[in-house]
């Protein structure tokens, strides 16, 4: 079965690595689906995210990174996937993805959501929360890969 994780991922976290790599054990393959959201305004290009995602999953070989725009649910149909994957931290994430689960239920019967809850170490993690200590100068390296850790920097260094 093909899952989907799509995700602004600007940048990704070792939180959102956790529930690839734990998901890539649970399905026959995993695509990480770069979102396109006009009503952001992202830090990172989509082509930069694609190529940070890719090199910190370049070592499960079930795992693609792709981009997309529009509706989650219509983009799961035409990549043939059953399943939408959704990571939650805290309380407050149940409440809107369980939400979003019904309602992307109603534009397509057929797909499932599957929530699993991220691992205790990364329950406070979130891209904002990475983009903040990065811009004030802290350390990120305990919550990002070393690619996205370096991105940052320079992006910050440079504005």
């Amino acid at each position: 079965m093909i899952a989907i994780y799509p995700g602004s991922f600007d940048p990704i976290t070792l939180g959102h690595l956790d529930i690839i790599e734990r998901s890539s054990k649970l399905f026959e393959t995993v695509i990480v689906a770069v979102l396109s959201n006009p009503s952001k305004t992202p830090l990172f290009s989509q082509e930069q995210r694609v190529k940070q995602i890719t090199e910190c999953v370049q070592h499960l070989s079930n795992v693609e990174v792709d981009t997309f725009s529009g509706l989650t649910v219509e983009y799961a149909r035409q990549r043939r996937a059953g399943v939408l994957l959704r990571g939650l931290r805290v309380l407050s994430d149940f409440e809107k993805e369980l939400q979003m689960a019904h309602t992307n239920k109603t534009l397509w019967t057929d797909i499932e959501t599957v929530f699993l809850a991220t691992t205790k170490e990364y329950s406070f993690l979130s891209s904002s929360v990475v983009k903040e200590i990065a811009r004030f100068g802290g350390s990120v390296s305990h919550l990002v890969t070393e690619n996205i850790a370096k991105d940052l920097y320079n992006r910050y260094q440079n504005d």
